[in-house]
C-alpha cells in the first residue's frame, strides 16, 4: 500500500469523524441499524485476496490485506465459512450473532485449532469447524448457541427464555403464565430485542417488546431463531431505544439442501402437580397445553437464492388463583359466601399463531439481498387472579406484523446496508362481561385494602392500543482505514414514522365499591367509579398521533495494537410526539386551576393554583397551550469502552467501559391527558345510610338510590349534562425528557482448559423513570394532615389531579460471574455457569407508575430494589448419553425478591408529618449457601430427546421435559406485617406461585 494511500485513508477517517459529528449537532438526525451479523478481523499476508465462503448457502464475500497483513470482513451472516488467504492459510470457522472475532491468516496459523463443533443449519450441512469466541469487547454479556436453544428444558418455546443463564438476566413466568425478561434492576420496558437488526420495541405498552405486555406468547417462532447474543449494558452505539438489556437474534436462512423439521408438543392438568391453592382447595383446575408447528428451507437458485418458512402454535389452559391483597386477608373471613366462593382455582385459555418468512438472494458475491415476513396473532383471557374474579376478567387480541427489505452491497474498503421495515402492532382487551362491577374492600383506620373484584370488568380492562408505520435506515462501515491502528467505523440512519393509537377505556361496565368490616360487608356501595363521554369539545377518546424518530451514531474500533482496542462511539436520539407537544390543555380545566379556591379554609382570594404553588406544584409546568412544548433534544450518548489482551492470544482480556444510553417514554402515559380529556372517568361518594357521612370525607358526595345499579345512564344523569364533578384531571409536565440509565463496567475475561469464564463489575444508574403523582393540595399548600392525604381537595369542580413528572431512579450495583464449556463433538458435552449478586435501591417499585404515597416523586426514600434478587445461581448442562439420547438439565436457585410496600406505624411520625412510608423487607429464606433457609426460588428441570434414523434422511424424535423435579413451590404473594418503622415478611404459602409446579411435557417430531 503506497504512501498517498495511506495519506488519503488518514484524510478520510478525519472527514468522517468530524462529518458525522457535524451532522449530529447540525439537526434531528437518525436512529440506526442493530446488526445481528459478525465481522472478521485478523492479519494475513500482506496486500493478499481475503475469501471467506459459507459451506451452507455458497454466499462468498472478498477483501484484500493492507500492507500490514490486516483485514476486516464486517457483515457475515453468523454461520460456517471457510476462510483463506492464499496456499497453507485455509480454515474452517464458525461465527457467532452480533460478534468482532479474530482469525489470523499467516500459513503458521493453519496448524493452531481450538476445539471443534459442527456447523449445522436447520438441521443441513455440517462440518468441522473451530468456533471462533468473541473476547475482545466492551460490551458485557454472552451468546446462547443452537445447542442451548435445542436441548435446554424450557417451559415454553419463547427463546427468551435461555437469555437468563447469562449473568444479570431473569426471564420470568408470572402466575398468569405471562412471560417477561428483564435486565438487572430495571423494568422490561427497558430491554429491547434486534431481530436481523430490526428492534422489536414496543412504544405504547409496557413489556419492552411489541406485543409482549400481559402476554403468554412468544414475541417470535423458536424454529426460527439460529442464535442470539444477550448484551447486559455497555453496548455500542449502535444500539437505540435502551437502557437496560439488549438481545440480537439471527434467523435461519435456507440451504443448497432442502431441510426442514416440525414438532408436537403436550401436556395438561394430569402430568402435573398441584398448585398451592389447589392443594387447599383439595381440587385440581382443568389445564393443558399443546404446541406445534413445522420449518422448511432449502434453495431457490443453487448458492444464490434461498428461502425459509416457519408456522408454530400455541393452545393454553393456564391455572390461576383468585386470592385477596395481603393487607386484606383478615377480611374473607367477613364477605357474603356467595362472595367468597370466588376465592380459589381459576384458568386463562389462550391462543397464538406465529408465522415466519424469509427470502435471501446474492446475485454477486457484492450483493446480498433479504425479503422477510413476521406474524403474530394472539387471543389471551386476562385479568383473572389475584383480586380478579372470572368474571370481572377480559380477553385481549394481541397481533403484530411487521415486514423487512434489506440490501447489502459491499465495496473493497466498506459494506453498506439498507433496510426498509413496517410494522403493524395491535393489542385490544375487551371485557367478557358488560354490567356492574362489585368490589369488595377491607375497612382499615386509614386504608381500604382490595379483597375481591367481581362482576362486569372495570371500563379501563376495555382499550384498544397499538403501533403502525414505516422506518428506512442505512448503515455505512469502513473498515481498510490505517491511523496509529487499525478502525473499524460504522456509522449510520433511520428515520421511523410511527403512528401511535390508545383508546384507554370505554364506556361501559360501573364499579361499585362495597365496604367489608367484623359487622360484614355494608348493604350499599361507599363508591362508584364510571366512564362520561364529553360532549362539545371537539375531543375523542380514542387518539391517534404520528411519532417523528430520528437519531444518529459513529462507531470506531480502533485496534491500537494487536492487544489493545478501543471502542468509541457517540448516538444522539430524537422523538417528537404531536399529541404531546401539541396538546392544549381545555379551557375549562384551566379556569378552574387559576379559579378561586371553594375549600373553606382557603385565605380570601386564594386561586387553586396558588394553594398548589404554596405545596410546590407550578401550575405552569403544566398548563399547554399547545406551542409551550417541544421534544427534548438532549439524547446525546457517548459510549466508550476498551480491552486489553494481555498475552496476544486472547486467553486473558481485561475489559470495560462507561456510557449513556436513552430509552423512551411510554405512550400509554403520554396518551392518559387526552383521552381522560374526552372520556373522563369519575369516581363518587355514597353517604352511609346510617351516618350520613361519604366514606372518609371523600367529595363528591350523594345519597344513595338504588336505581343507580339499574343501568351506567342513571348515574351519568347524576352528574347533569354538562358537570365535571369527579373527573380526574391528568396533566404531564411541559418539560418532560427521555429516561436513561448510565452504565459502567470493569471485568476479565480467561480461557481456563476448555472453559471460557468471565467476572464483571457493573454499576448501572438510571434516571428520569416516568411517574404519575397526586397533584391535589389544601389552601396551606400541605400534602398530610392528620395522616391523610388530600384527596378531597382536587381541581375545583372537577376531582383529583394527577400530574406525570419524570423522576424513578434505581442505583445499581452487580457481581457477574460465568463460565462456559462449549459443547464438542469430541467431548460430547457442554456447561455454563452464571452467578449473580445485586446490591439495588430504587425510589418506587419499577413495576408502578402511579405514586400516590408521597406529596412528590423526590420525598420518596431510596429503598431496597424488588427487582432483583441478591443472590441468583443459574446453571445448565447437555451430553450425549446412551443409546443416542441427548440428555440436559437446568439449575436456578435465587433469593427472594424483596417486598416493596408503604407501611403504617402508628405513633411514629416521618418526613412530611405522617405515619407512614416506603419500606422494603425481604422473606424468609433469604440466606444464601448458609444459614436458615437458603432459597426463595428453587428449581431443577430436565430433558431428553431420542432420535430414530428412518432412513433416507429422515429422523424421528421423542422429548421428554420434566420442569421443577422436586415440585418446590416459588411462591408470589407476600403477607408484611408492619412494626416498628419496618416489615416482617412472610409468604402466602396458599396463594401463587411463579413459574409451575412438577410438570411432565412431551414432545415428538421429524427432521427430514
Amino acid at each position: 500500500m503506497n504512501t498517498t494511500f495511506h495519506v488519503l485513508k488518514k484524510g478520510l477517517l478525519a472527514s468522517l469523524i468530524a462529518g458525522s459529528v457535524a451532522t449530529l449537532a447540525a439537526g434531528p438526525g437518525v436512529v440506526w441499524a442493530q446488526s445481528a451479523n459478525a465481522t472478521l478481523r485478523g492479519t494475513g499476508p500482506a496486500n493478499t485476496e481475503v475469501t471467506a465462503r459459507n459451506v451452507a448457502t455458497g454466499a462468498t464475500r472478498r477483501t484484500r490485506t493492507g500492507a500490514d497483513g490486516s483485514y476486516a470482513l464486517p457483515g457475515l451472516p453468523p454461520g460456517t465459512y471457510q476462510v483463506d488467504a492464499g496456499p497453507g492459510t485455509e480454515r474452517t470457522v464458525t461465527l457467532t450473532v452480533a460478534s468482532t472475532a479474530t482469525l489470523d491468516l499467516q500459513p503458521t496459523a493453519a496448524a493452531a485449532a481450538p476445539s471443534t463443533a459442527s456447523a449445522t443449519t436447520l438441521g443441513g450441512v455440517s462440518v468441522s469447524a473451530t468456533t471462533l469466541t468473541e473476547v475482545k469487547t466492551p460490551e458485557v454479556g454472552n451468546t446462547i448457541s443452537l445447542r442451548q436453544i435445542q436441548t435446554i428444558p424450557q417451559i415454553s418455546r419463547n427463546f427468551l427464555e435461555f437469555a437468563d443463564t447469562v449473568p444479570g438476566m431473569v426471564f420470568s413466568v408470572d402466575a398468569n403464565g405471562n412471560t417477561s425478561l428483564r435486565g438487572g434492576a430495571m423494568n422490561n420496558s427497558s430491554v429491547n430485542v434486534y431481530i436481523d437488526g430490526v428492534g422489536q420495541k414496543s412504544y405504547v405498552k409496557e413489556g419492552g417488546i411489541s406485543g409482549q405486555s400481559g402476554s403468554q406468547g412468544n414475541p417470535f417462532p423458536q424454529l426460527a431463531i439460529g442464535e442470539y447474543k444477550v448484551i447486559t449494558s455497555n453496548y455500542k452505539a449502535e444500539y437505540d431505544q435502551i437502557s437496560s438489556a439488549a438481545v440480537t437474534a439471527q434467523t435461519k436462512s435456507g440451504t443448497n439442501e432442502f431441510h426442514g423439521e416440525t414438532y408436537y408438543r403436550y401436556t395438561n392438568d394430569a402430568f402435573r402437580e398441584r398448585t398451592p391453592s389447589e392443594r387447599e382447595d383439595h381440587s385440581k383446575t382443568p389445564s393443558k397445553e399443546k404446541e406445534y408447528g413445522f420449518a422448511l428451507g432449502g434453495p431457490i437458485i443453487q448458492d444464490k437464492m434461498h428461502f425459509f418458512v416457519t408456522y408454530e402454535a400455541k393452545r393454553f389452559d393456564t391455572p390461576r388463583t383468585v386470592v385477596p391483597s395481603a393487607d386484606a386477608i383478615p377480611g374473607v373471613a367477613y364477605l357474603p359466601a356467595t362472595v367468597a366462593d370466588e376465592f380459589g382455582p381459576a384458568n386463562l385459555p389462550f391462543e397464538e399463531d406465529l408465522y415466519f418468512g424469509k427470502i435471501d438472494w446474492e446475485p454477486t458475491d457484492r450483493d446480498r439481498f433479504e425479503a422477510s415476513a413476521q406474524i403474530r396473532k394472539e387471543n389471551q383471557y386476562g385479568g383473572i387472579g389475584d383480586q380478579n374474579a372470572p368474571s370481572a376478567g377480559y380477553s385481549t387480541r394481541n397481533d403484530d406484523k411487521r415486514y423487512t427489505l434489506r440490501w447489502q452491497h459491499s465495496g473493497d474498503a466498506y459494506l453498506n446496508e439498507l433496510l426498509f421495515t413496517y410494522e403493524d402492532a395491535r393489542n385490544a382487551p375487551t371485557a367478557l362481561n358488560y354490567g356492574n362491577g362489585y368490589i369488595y374492600t377491607w375497612q382499615r383506620a386509614t386504608d381500604d385494602p382490595a379483597l375481591i373484584n367481581t362482576g362486569a370488568a372495570s371500563p379501563l380492562a376495555t382499550q384498544n392500543k397499538g403501533q403502525k408505520g414505516p422506518a428506512l435506515q442505512d448503515d455505512l462501515t469502513f473498515y481498510d482505514l490505517d491511523w496509529h491502528g487499525n478502525h473499524v467505523i460504522k456509522m449510520g440512519f433511520k428515520k421511523k414514522m410511527v403512528t401511535l393509537r390508545a383508546a384507554d377505556a370505554a364506556d361501559v361496565n360501573p364499579q361499585f365499591t362495597y365496604s367489608v368490616t367484623p359487622d360484614g360487608a355494608a348493604a350499599t356501595p361507599y363508591k362508584a367509579f364510571f366512564t362520561k363521554p364529553v360532549s362539545g369539545l371537539g375531543l375523542a377518546p380514542t387518539v391517534s398521533t404520528r411519532s417523528h424518530q430520528f437519531g444518529a451514531y459513529i462507531q470506531d474500533d480502533w485496534d491500537i495494537t494487536d492487544k489493545f482496542t478501543l471502542n468509541l462511539g457517540v448516538r444522539w436520539d430524537y422523538e417528537r410526539t404531536p399529541s404531546y407537544t401539541d396538546f392544549v390543555t381545555p379551557a375549562n380545566v384551566v379556569a378552574a386551576l387559576n379559579g378561586p379556591n371553594p375549600d373553606p379554609e382557603a385565605p380570601a382570594g386564594q386561586t387553586y393554583a396558588q394553594a398548589l404553588a404554596l405545596g410546590g406544584i407550578d401550575v405552569n409546568d403544566y398548563i399547554s397551550t399547545g406551542r409551550n412544548r417541544s421534544a427534548y433534544r438532549g439524547e446525546w450518548q457517548p459510549r466508550l469502552g476498551f480491552s486489553y489482551d494481555l498475552f496476544g492470544d486472547e486467553a486473558h482480556v481485561i475489559f470495560g467501559g462507561a456510557g449513556r444510553a436513552y430509552d423512551r417514554d411510554l405512550y400509554d402515559y403520554l396518551q392518559l391527558e387526552t383521552t381522560k380529556s374526552a372520556l373522563p372517568q369519575y369516581t363518587i361518594y355514597f353517604r352511609d345510610p346510617a351516618t350520613g357521612l361519604c366514606h372518609r370525607d371523600n367529595t363528591p358526595c350523594y345519597d344513595w338510590d338504588p336505581a343507580y345499579l339499574n343501568g351506567l345512564g342513571n348515574l351519568q344523569a347524576l352528574l347533569g349534562p354538562s358537570s365535571n364533578t369527579g373527573t380526574e384531571v391528568d396533566l404531564l409536565n411541559n418539560h418532560l425528557k427521555a429516561p436513561y440509565s448510565d452504565q459502567f463496567s470493569l471485568g476479565m475475561r480467561n480461557a481456563i482448559g476448555e472453559w471460557n469464564t468471565s467476572a464483571t463489575v457493573s454499576r448501572i444508574l438510571s434516571h428520569d423513570g416516568f411517574a404519575f403523582t397526586l397533584g391535589n393540595r389544601r389552601p396551606d399548600g400541605s400534602f398530610w394532615r392528620d395522616n391523610g392525604q388530600p384527596w378531597g381537595n382536587g381541581v375545583p369542580g372537577f376531582g383529583s389531579l394527577i400530574v406525570g413528572n419524570n423522576g424513578i431512579e434505581t442505583r445499581t450495583t452487580q457481581l457477574l460471574l460465568s463460565a462456559e464449556k462449549p459443547y464438542t463433538r469430541e467431548s460430547h458435552w457442554g456447561a455454563t455457569l452464571a452467578y449473580t449478586y445485586t446490591h439495588a435501591k430504587q425510589n418506587r417499585d419499577i413495576n408502578e407508575h402511579y405514586a400516590f404515597d408521597e406529596a412528590t416523586i423526590g420525598d420518596y426514600p431510596f429503598i431496597t430494589s424488588n427487582a432483583a434478587a441478591k443472590h441468583r445461581f443459574v446453571a445448565t448442562g447437555n451430553m450425549d448419553g446412551p443409546w443416542g439420547i441427548t440428555l440436559s438439565a437446568k439449575l436456578t436457585l435465587a433469593t427472594p425478591l424483596p417486598f416493596n410496600g408503604i407501611g403504617t406505624f402508628p405513633g411514629m411520625v416521618f418526613t412530611g408529618g405522617h405515619d407512614s412510608r416506603p419500606v422494603a423487607g425481604v422473606p424468609s429464606g433469604s440466606k444464601f449457601l448458609v444459614g436458615g433457609k437458603i432459597w426463595g426460588y428453587r428449581d431443577i428441570d430436565f430433558q431428553a430427546t431420542k432420535n430414530f434414523d428412518l432412513g433416507h434422511g429422515v429422523t424421528l424424535f421423542g422429548r421428554f421435559d420434566v420442569l421443577n423435579v422436586f415440585n418446590w413451590d416459588n411462591y408470589v404473594n407476600y403477607i408484611p406485617v408492619y412494626a416498628d418503622g419496618g416489615v416482617n415478611v412472610s409468604y402466602n404459602r396458599t396463594g401463587n406461585i411463579t413459574f409451575v409446579p412438577r410438570t411432565f411435557k412431551f414432545e415428538v417430531g421429524l427432521n427430514f
